[in-house]
């Protein structure tokens, strides 16, 4: 009897040990604690930050309920903050759709010096973030700006008969609309390496033959690219549609180092108005209610784009 429980037990043992299921788990547990640690244990806490009135000064957390969403509600600050979201995640996806895909068009030919090209259009992503907008800081200068002398050189800008004006300077962070498309602008150059090398991957995942048949019967390239390579390519926009505007909510270095949400909180974005109410204006609570805006949009768009990829997949 005792051997025959000690040969059960080792079976046991041994389909245990053989188990697909057991090795996935084991291989997959690290991954969720990990994921759980670093973003579930925040997340927690910034809804009881979010439902309560703590500061950074003090540690009492008395419960206001809803109170921290209603006033950022009615708040002009935050209404113009959530329009400035929209308004450069938005732009963005837009601009780096349409020069992605033309500048993807264009590194699937064969040509001579390819390769250095394609560096050169990847090189803003790889490079540092902070350190590139540092140097897009300097090149909006309201003094030294080198675009500001390229205009003025060109006789677009400094005398009363120029395009832009007779100011000898634009002042792209500081006046009117120009510092939302100053930030527009350089997360367009930061982001479009990222979409351009999606899309490329999308045009070469295109079967050729598909591409020579229609060559065959006649298609010209308009026809082409909009019968055959575009809405074959229709998954890759997803992916490029959900990559950008994950990437471009939830940045906060380029406005902080830019604009810092000036002038005059006119280019806040989610992330900025968050850290500056929350770390430096000390209102943990309103700050956490600031950033919970973004969990609802964030989860939807990619709900509904991962399901638009799925049908059209199928």
């Amino acid at each position: 009897m005792m051997a025959t429980e000690v040969l059960e037990e080792y079976g046991t043992r041994q389909r245990l040990l053989n188990s697909d299921r057991l090795l996935a788990g084991v291989l997959i547990a690290p991954a969720i604690i990990y994921i759980v640690a670093l973003m579930g244990v925040p997340f927690v806490l910034s809804i009881y930050y979010s439902l309560s009135d703590v500061t950074t000064g003090g540690t009492d957390a008395p419960f206001v309920g809803l109170a921290n969403f209603r006033a950022l509600i009615g708040d002009p600050t935050f209404q113009q903050t959530l329009y400035n979201t929209f308004l450069l995640s938005g732009m963005t996806l837009v601009v780096v759709l349409v020069l992605g895909t033309i500048q993807a068009e264009l590194l699937i030919r064969s040509f001579r010096g390819k390769w250095l090209v394609r560096f050169l259009i990847l090189l803003p992503w790889t490079a540092p973030v902070s350190l590139s907008v540092i140097g897009w800081l300097w090149m909006f200068d309201s003094i030294f700006s080198p675009i500001d002398w390229s205009l003025r050189e060109a006789g677009l800008l400094g005398h009363p008969g120029a395009l832009l004006g007779p100011a000898t300077n634009l002042y792209w962070l500081g006046s009117g609309g120009l510092p939302m498309a100053s930030i527009i602008l350089v997360n367009v150059w930061r982001i479009l390496p990222l979409g351009t090398v999606i899309v490329l991957a999308g045009l070469n995942s295109i079967p050729r033959e598909v591409e020579e048949q229609a060559l065959i019967d006649g298609a010209g390239y308009f026809r082409r690219l909009f019968q055959i390579t575009l809405p074959m390519m229709l998954p890759i926009f997803g992916i490029a549609v959900l990559f950008t505007f994950v990437f471009t909510f939830t940045d906060m270095v380029l406005v902080y180092i830019l604009t810092r949400g000036g002038p005059a909180n006119s280019t806040h974005v989610l992330t900025t108005l968050a850290f500056f109410t929350g770390v430096q204006g000390g209102s943990l609570g309103q700050g956490a209610a600031v950033a919970l805006f973004m969990f609802p949009v964030l989860t939807a768009l990619s709900a509904i784009v991962l399901m638009l990829i799925r049908r059209r997949e199928v």
